[in-house]
């Protein structure tokens, strides 16, 4: 079964719809808190919405949004959205970072040539190595934490922001944090 999104945030709302479009009714551009799914959003008659606004997109009787239009391409992105994603992205990971740290705990095998840790930027065959050994003792605790015990890694709050990106904006073989 797949998790159903209660909440996004706004990346930008167009009140006139796409430039160029053939309809001119308001859409919001938006991002799922729990699955970072890209959706375009039809707001309520008479709602204006603002970018970093939290919706309420859930099953129950929705205030701001008519209905959920569906996932948003990549390709229909707006400077804006593009600008507040990155935004979005860096708090999910700051607040979030358990999680995350926990993704280096866990990491696994995807078949075996390739390494879930290898997905990572600036993460090849060496890092992943440095990683699987320095976990081996007792489990990062954080991103600190990860920095201190593998010392040639890059930033690992970084690596995550930067493949949270890519996964959101361009097409992955692979996808460890987007749903």
């Amino acid at each position: 079964m797949t998790e159903k999104e209660e909440y996004a945030i706004i990346l930008d709302y167009l009140p006139y719809g796409y430039p160029m479009g053939k309809r001119v009714t308001p859409l919001a551009q938006a991002v799922g808190v729990n699955t970072y799914i890209l959706l375009e959003l039809i707001p309520r008659r008479g709602v204006t919405l603002a970018s970093k606004d939290k919706v309420y997109i859930g099953p129950e009787k929705r205030e701001q949004i008519y209905y959920i239009a569906g996932r948003l391409p990549r390709e229909k992105l707006t400077e804006t959205a593009k600008l507040n994603l990155q935004e979005f992205v860096e708090n999910v990971v700051t607040e979030h970072e358990k999680e995350f740290v926990a993704f280096f705990n866990n990491a696994l095998a995807i078949n075996t040539r390739l390494h879930q840790l290898e997905l990572l930027p600036g993460v090849g065959k060496k890092h992943m190595m440095e990683i699987l050994e320095a976990r081996k003792g007792k489990n990062f605790e954080s991103f600190e934490d990860i920095k201190n015990r593998v010392k040639s890694i890059p930033d690992p709050k970084k690596i995550i922001e930067k493949r949270l990106t890519e996964e959101l904006l361009e097409r992955q073989r692979f996808s460890l944090f987007v749903k």
